[in-house]
């Protein structure tokens, strides 16, 4: 599966721009701030429907324009798919699969499989359990559409609950009945939720083993545990033990929205004892297991965006890189830079087809 075309109008710093791509490596080039990641990022949104840099949808409007279109054109399973998503400010967005408007945008999420690296990665490592969860389910949720829904409804019914014990802390009262109707709906959603995350992690560890071997040339192990509440017992007894905490802080403390994912390299925490080289080496290897992942459970070959991903990695660790992600295992993939002699010395030990777009100030110039 691969994107064959792009357009995008009125997308950041992009008046108009039109790509036809190669189904195999692709290369934006061009100066810190001329779009490079813009255009990684319009290629996110026809996958997630929502950006990975700005979730304010009417920020990626460009300024002093009213809307912005982002089309691809796709061959996905020997048949061509065309996925538009369109935004007028102060309107609903509006994302259509073959000229056909979803009812949900939940129902879009695992149709194009893709996997973005860029260096905000490092909040994973650095960055607060909120952003470790928010990248497992993103992995789990494109593979399955029961996770998703489950996610969904945990989250509605979390918000109803915490609603509730604000409710009791400002009448001065207190209804149980009230509270069990959603710690019934927390337990039901968060049990799915707890055993999908456990499976994830435990399918994943040996092929993240296997990429940080072959990229750092090395035998450490790295190590990805769950850190869950639900370990210890079922959701439904935990929130009946602590009612009366949550009731004084008014929210739920226990659940799996406290979930955390702790971060290993030979038995100890990368955040505070990895290098910045391996800290990305791990990144990159983590985000390479995700592909393997992805494509075993859809079927499909998911897309891979290499975003301005070697900086603080030596020489033999970027080339190992990209050997690895031009090798036919792998489909289309995107790469930024800003040095065009660098790429081009990375392409020229490459048996594959690859083309380069150059761009300056949201404008292709070649």
């Amino acid at each position: 599966m691969y994107i064959q075309e792009l357009s995008v109008v009125n997308f950041k710093n992009f008046e108009h721009a039109e790509f036809k791509f190669s189904d195999s490596l692709n290369c934006f080039i061009g100066n810190n701030g001329a779009g490079k990641t813009n255009l990684m990022d319009a290629i996110y949104y026809l996958s997630f429907c929502k950006s990975f840099l700005n979730p304010v949808d009417a920020q990626n409007i460009r300024f002093d324009q009213d809307f912005f279109m982002i089309q691809g054109k796709y061959s996905r399973l020997d048949s061509d798919e065309v996925v538009y998503c369109g935004l007028k400010r102060n309107q609903k967005k509006i994302f259509k699969r073959n000229q056909k408007e979803y009812r949900k945008l939940s129902e879009h999420i695992g149709l194009i499989p893709l996997i973005v690296v860029t260096p905000s990665d490092t909040n994973l490592i650095t960055g607060g359990s909120e952003d470790r969860r928010r990248f497992v389910d993103a992995v789990i949720s494109q593979s399955d559409a029961v996770y998703l829904e489950n996610l969904i409804r945990y989250n509605r019914a979390l918000q109803q609950r915490n609603n509730l014990l604000k409710q009791f802390a400002t009448r001065n009262v207190f209804q149980a009945e009230s509270l069990e109707v959603w710690d019934d709906q927390l337990e039901k959603h968060g049990g799915y939720i707890y055993v999908a995350r456990k499976r994830f992690i435990e399918k994943l560890q040996p092929i993240f083993q296997k990429y940080y071997e072959l990229i750092s040339g090395g035998k450490e192990i790295v190590g990805l545990k769950l850190q869950s509440d639900l370990s210890e017992s079922d959701l439904g007894e935990l929130l009946k033990q602590t009612v009366g905490k949550d009731r004084m802080l008014q929210y739920t403390t226990r659940g799996v929205h406290k979930d955390d994912f702790e971060f290993e390299l030979a038995g100890n925490p990368i955040k505070k004892f990895g290098s910045q080289g391996q800290k990305k080496t791990y990144l990159v290897a983590l985000k390479l297991a995700q592909f393997d992942f992805m494509k075993e459970v859809s079927g499909l070959t998911p897309i891979l965006l290499l975003d301005d991903i070697f900086d603080k990695l030596d020489k033999n660790r970027v080339e190992q890189i990209v050997k690895l992600v031009a090798d036919e295992h792998f489909g289309q993939i995107f790469i930024t830079d800003t040095n065009r002699e660098h790429l081009d010395q990375i392409i020229a030990g490459l048996e594959t087809e690859s083309k380069i777009f150059t761009i300056s100030d949201g404008t292709v110039i070649n």
